[in-house]
């Protein structure tokens, strides 16, 4: 995704084939009605721009009718929808808020600007995304100015000294939120959590396998970006992980407590039956041998009883 034109032509689909009308539409299908490429499609999604309902079919989520109905009925439709979703990388931020894009990259390391995205280039470095209506609305913003045009206060120099890097977590704050805002479910809302931390951190948090199963079965689908354990692929599990003791405290504190809620909402599901495997054959116990032949084995044969 890059700051560049990020729409096509619009061209309304409103009927099937014999006049019927459709109720609503599969997110690719809205994507073209609204004249936005697939990544704007789900940006707009993630800020709460499109809403989706649930397919009652199990086939992913859906747009209905009404809300693509909504929007093209908007003023300066689509050039207003198409706005809230441009997407720019480091350059054309600093153009647009009029600063070098070393300055612009210190704003984002301190979290005064918020990652939306990110992509790797060719070289396998992060390039993050930021949503140029919020930059405008940074530089507008007469509080700013001062860091727009002078030199920074030293406190903010030092933590950028010392290494400060928001980006990462920042970016991860508002993915959550994205995932958040989808969930339809208490288990949902906690798979969203969960997808953040460490699977060491779930596993210490959720000790029940089924109910980690039950997680993993609502876990998000995550950005993809580099085939499955290449080092891209690495790269952005990095990114997805949380890694600062404090976040990861609060990360751990609400998945517990969604967790709880999922349960009392509904039990993870176990698996039906009870099949014990049957001794080895040197520990059977022929009929009329002596109880304690058995041994320890037969011991615990005989507490399970």
């Amino acid at each position: 995704m890059s700051g560049r034109t990020i729409t096509h032509e619009v061209t309304p689909q409103v009927a099937q084939a014999g006049g019927k009308r459709e109720a609503d539409f599969t997110q690719s299908r809205a994507a073209r009605e609204l004249g936005l490429k697939r990544g704007a499609f789900d940006l707009a999604v993630h800020l709460g721009h499109i809403r989706t309902i649930p397919d009652e079919g199990g086939g992913g989520r859906r747009v209905a009718r009404a809300e693509v109905d909504r929007l093209r009925a908007q003023d300066g439709f689509p050039r207003t929808l198409h706005q809230r979703v441009e997407a720019v990388g480091t350059g054309q931020g600093a153009a647009i808020m009029d600063v070098t894009g070393a300055r612009f990259t210190r704003f984002a390391r301190l979290g005064l600007l918020v990652p939306v995205g990110f992509y790797f280039n060719r070289y396998r470095t992060v390039v993050w995304l930021y949503l140029g209506d919020e930059l405008r609305q940074f530089r507008a913003d007469a509080k700013n100015a001062s860091l727009l045009s002078r030199p920074l206060p030293e406190g903010l120099r030092d933590q950028l000294g010392g290494g400060l890097d928001l980006r990462p977590r920042n970016w991860r704050g508002r993915h959550l939120g994205f995932l958040l805002r989808q969930a339809d479910d208490p288990w949902e809302r906690a798979a969203a959590v969960a997808s953040l931390l460490a699977p060491v951190q779930v596993s210490e948090i959720v000790r029940d396998p089924c109910e980690r199963a039950h997680l993993r079965r609502f876990g998000p689908r995550l950005p993809a970006h580099g085939a499955p354990g290449s080092p891209t692929a690495h790269l952005t599990e990095r990114i997805m992980t949380a890694d600062s003791p404090d976040e990861v405290g609060w990360l751990r504190a609400d998945l517990a407590r969604m967790v709880e809620e999922a349960r009392t909402h509904r039990p993870a599901p176990r698996p039906t039956g009870r099949h014990t495997a049957p001794a080895p054959e040197e520990h059977r116990v022929a009929p009329g041998q002596p109880e304690r032949s058995r041994g320890l084995l037969g011991r615990l044969f005989r507490r399970g009883a």
